[in-house]
Order: C-alpha cells, then sequence, then structure tokens
C-alpha cells in the first residue's frame, strides 16, 4: 500500500493547541521550560495515538532568557538622562543581571573605527577602577573574553560597542557562549551609542537574566516498515523564542511533519522514514548537533544509514515565498555565506522545484547558511534539503511578482517576536508548503533508486516554474560572536 501525497488537513488543528499550550505557559514554548514540555507531551500524544513508538532523547543545554527588558540610561542632550533604544543597546546571550549606577571608563579604545583588542588582554584593565562600568570595543577576541576580563578587574557591568567599519556600525547583538562566564551585566552597543561615551559620565544599567544549564529533548518517531539502511530523516525544531508562541517559527514546521507522520502511519514504505523534532534550536542547534553526535560517537553506523535530511523551518510565513534550498549551488556560493552541501543534495531541491511545477507554482531558491538544523547533517556529508518561507529578511520585488505579497518589507514581520501568534499565519502558504513537503517525503520514502539515479530522472522531468533566490537565511549563525536565536 502507498500512500497519496497530499496536504494533511490536522495541521492548523496541530498550530491551534501549540497557540493554546503558549496561552497557558508565559506567552511561548521555549526550550527548558513548561510551555516546551507541554508541546513534548502533545506531539508524543498525537505520535502513539498513530501507532508509533515515539523516543524521547534528553540532553542538557546553556538556556538564558531576559526576564525584563535591559535599559541602559545615559546622559542625553542638557544633562537629561536619556534610555537608549532597541537600535542602540541590546542585552548579551547568557549576561549576568543586576542594577548599576556607576561612571564610564573606556578601556584600550580611543573610539576610531577599527576591530581593535580592547580588553582582549587583562593587562588591558591596569588603570582600571573598580566597580566603574567597562566600555570596550568589538574586535580580536571573543566577547565572553572582553567580559572575563572587565569582571576580574572589577567592573560591575561591561558595554562592548561596535567596530564603526563598514557595515559594523548597528547595534551589536552578542552572545558569551554559555551560562557562568560572567555574572555582571553585558551590554552590546552600536558605534555612535559607544562613542558617546568615551567621554565618561555615570550612567544607570539594569538587566534581569536567568542564565543557566537546562535538560531538554527531541523527539523522534520511525515508521515500522522500509529499509533501514536507506532512512529518510525528516525534522523540525519544536521550540519557540522565548519572546513569543512561535507559531510560524516553528510551530508551522513541526505540525507539518506530525501530520505527515501521521498519514504514514501504518503504511508500507520502501525506505524507513524516520520523524524529529528537535529541541533547543533557537540556542544553536542543540537539539539537532546532540543527536548527530550522539549517533557518530555511539552508532556510527545508523548515522551511515541516514540516506538524506529534509528540514522544515518556518512554512508559512504571512509574507511568504516559497523558497527551497540550493542543494545544487546554482544560486548560492561560498562568497554568499553558503555552506557546501553534500553530493545528493541537488536531486532533493530538484524533487522541490519539480512538485511546484508540476502544480504550476513558482519556487525560489534559499542558501544554506547553516541557520538551521540541517547543519549537523551536512558537516557529516549527509544529503540534506528543504523548505523555508523567510523570515527577516526582505522581499524583493521579483518575489512579490512570483509569490504576491508586499515587496520592501519582510517575509515575516513577527519574526522571533510576541506576535508570532495564529494570527502571523498565511493558511494558504501552509497548505502548499505542506503538500510539497509531504510529496517529497513520500517520494523518497517509496524510491528504490540512490540519490544519483533520482536526480537523472528528475533532470529529465519538465523544468519547474522560473525560480527567485533569497539570501536571508534563519536561526543561529555559527560566527562566535554573533547572537544565536533562529
Amino acid at each position: 500500500m502507498t500512500a497519496e501525497p497530499g496536504p494533511p488537513v490536522q495541521v492548523l488543528e496541530h498550530l491551534e493547541v501549540f497557540q493554546a499550550i503558549a496561552n497557558a505557559n508565559d506567552g511561548n514554548r521555549a526550550s527548558g521550560t513548561s510551555g516546551y514540555r507541554a508541546s513534548v507531551d502533545y506531539v508524543l500524544g498525537r505520535l502513539r495515538a498513530a501507532g508509533y513508538a515515539p523516543r524521547v532523547q534528553e540532553f542538557t543545554f546553556p538556556f538564558f532568557q531576559e526576564l525584563a527588558p535591559t535599559t541602559v540610561t545615559v546622559p542625553g542632550p542638557g544633562g537629561a538622562p536619556r534610555q537608549l533604544t532597541a537600535e542602540e543597546a541590546a542585552v548579551m546571550s547568557y549576561s549576568g543581571s543586576g542594577s548599576v549606577t556607576a561612571p564610564v571608563q573606556a578601556v584600550g579604545t580611543t573610539g576610531e573605527p577599527a576591530a581593535g583588542t580592547s580588553g582582549c588582554e587583562a593587562e588591558d584593565f591596569a588603570d582600571f577602577e573598580a566597580g566603574n562600568v567597562a566600555l570596550l570595543q568589538r574586535g580580536t577576541c571573543a566577547f565572553a573574553v572582553k567580559a572575563a576580563n572587565a569582571q576580574a578587574a572589577g567592573a560591575s557591568a561591561v558595554l562592548i560597542f561596535n567596530t564603526g567599519l563598514p557595515g559594523e556600525e548597528g547595534v551589536v547583538a552578542g552572545t558569551l557562549g554559555e551560562p557562568g562566564v560572567v555574572t555582571i551585566p553585558v551590554i552590546g552597543l552600536s558605534y555612535a551609542a559607544g562613542r558617546a561615551l568615551l567621554g565618561g559620565g555615570e550612567i544607570t544599567i539594569t538587566a534581569e537574566t536567568v542564565s543557566e544549564n537546562r535538560e531538554t529533548s527531541n523527539v523522534l518517531a520511525e515508521t515500522g516498515t522500509g529499509d533501514p539502511a536507506r532512512t529518510v530523516m525528516v525534522g523540525a525544531h519544536l521550540d519557540s523564542v522565548p519572546e513569543g508562541p512561535g507559531i510560524n517559527d516553528n510551530a508551522s514546521g513541526s505540525a507539518g511533519i506530525l501530520a505527515i507522520a501521521e498519514s504514514l502511519a501504518g503504511t508500507e514504505t520502501e525506505n524507513n522514514v524516520r520523524f524529529a523534532w528537535w529541541g533547543a534550536e533557537e540556542l544553536g542547534l542543540r537539539g539537532s548537533r546532540h543527536y548527530v553526535a550522539d549517533l557518530k560517537a555511539n552508532d556510527p553506523a545508523a548515522l551511515e544509514a541516514v540516506a538524506l535530511y529534509l528540514n522544515f523551518d518556518m512554512i508559512a510565513s504571512p509574507n511568504h515565498g516559497r523558497f527551497v534550498y540550493d542543494g545544487d549551488a546554482s544560486a548560492f556560493g561560498p562568497e554568499d555565506g553558503s555552506v557546501p552541501a553534500p553530493a545528493g543534495s541537488a536531486a532533493i531541491e530538484a524533487a522541490f522545484h519539480e512538485h511546484f511545477g508540476s502544480v504550476g507554482l513558482a519556487s525560489g531558491e534559499t542558501e544554506f547558511s547553516g541557520r538551521s538544523d540541517y547543519g549537523p547533517f551536512i558537516d557529516e556529508g549527509v544529503p540534506s534539503g528543504g523548505l523555508f518561507t523567510g523570515a527577516e529578511g526582505i522581499k524583493t520585488v521579483e518575489q512579490a511578482a512570483l509569490f504576491g505579497g508586499r515587496a520592501g518589507v519582510g517575509y515575516d514581520f513577527c519574526y522571533h517576536a510576541s506576535c508570532d501568534d495564529l494570527s502571523n499565519i498565511d493558511v494558504r502558504a501552509l497548505d502548499e508548503m505542506t503538500d510539497a513537503a509531504s510529496a517529497v517525503v513520500l517520494r523518497f520514502a517509496n524510491s528504490a533508486l540512490d540519490l544519483e539515479e533520482e536526480g537523472r530522472q528528475l533532470r529529465l522531468a519538465v523544468p519547474p516554474v522560473p525560480a527567485a533566490t533569497v539570501d536571508q537565511g534563519h536561526g543561529p549563525s555559527n560566527a562566535a560572536e554573533e547572537k544565536q536565536g533562529s
């Protein structure tokens, strides 16, 4: 028996439940919180009801949450106090808490545009007066190194402003990497905001955060039939950011693959299909990284048996595009920040384009930026692909002509915000993308061909509708100094 492709009807029902879970749990479903645990319980219940024997894979991850908006109050015009805006100041991930009123003291910087060594050595703080707020400039070493050196010198808080070089003038959105590195407030500033404080003066900083290691989990389930040596993996991250319910990012992908799993229950497939709902994606792809690392260390044969990985992260953006990961590197290269895709990824891309073309829909391409859960699989040479409808990037005029919607604004204007709720979903996009996901999952689940032969067959198929590209990825970057979060 072979299932027919089509958009599973349960997706909206699942989204409604995820919204209700967020409503009952402080407005979010972030890993390490009661909202995430309730989301896991819901997925487990639906899988068991469908006949699966799901597995929960627990792991420890570094949790961070800003409990109240961080404030930085500085001398304004005429000496009147002024609170820096979100475009001027942002708390760093894993910052400590505190309320500080103290003078600012610049360390190792004159404020000229440069990526210098400010704060990278303990000797930089030889003349630092304990109790002051350390003002540092970005560059050379990690934020955590600068902040730890400042704390050791007796700083009551740390401000790190941007380099001022071209493209590095906005607010620094940084991470200290893990809990416990520092216990004092650490704030990133824009270049202009930092320059304005070089003359010293008293400022006030308030930060209320939680920074600690917590337990969370992945959920895994697989079909009872099919060749386990040719496993098709299908994944989506289940967690939201702490700021909101995460209905587009990424209840949409989680609901989509849950509905596909339900539709496949009891169906015979040529290949084994394994579904994964990842935890802690928003804090550095922690769940998928843990899963792949665990297989590599403890069951390398099982990792070798993963024939391909399909990722579904944000598939219902309100100002969406129909974007397919660029598996053949025809639209994006290393110069665009794209991560090289393993051989076989081109066939996955072609399968999605072929589906969209077969139903008369335009499709575009997005780069493998390393910012979602395909990253750990690509790192191990697993052919990968998937769908994405856009995050904080701006829709072009060309894309608006192909996909509809508004040019010049973001694909998802509630990205990582409290308004990423049920009203932030484009139902038509959700239907189209879930239909495509279902069709391609079934294609590879029921194929006896390897990816090279699949690719050859697809190249002989009718070409897809002309594509547009999107260079805006999603999720945490791998850059050591950039703030993580999908």
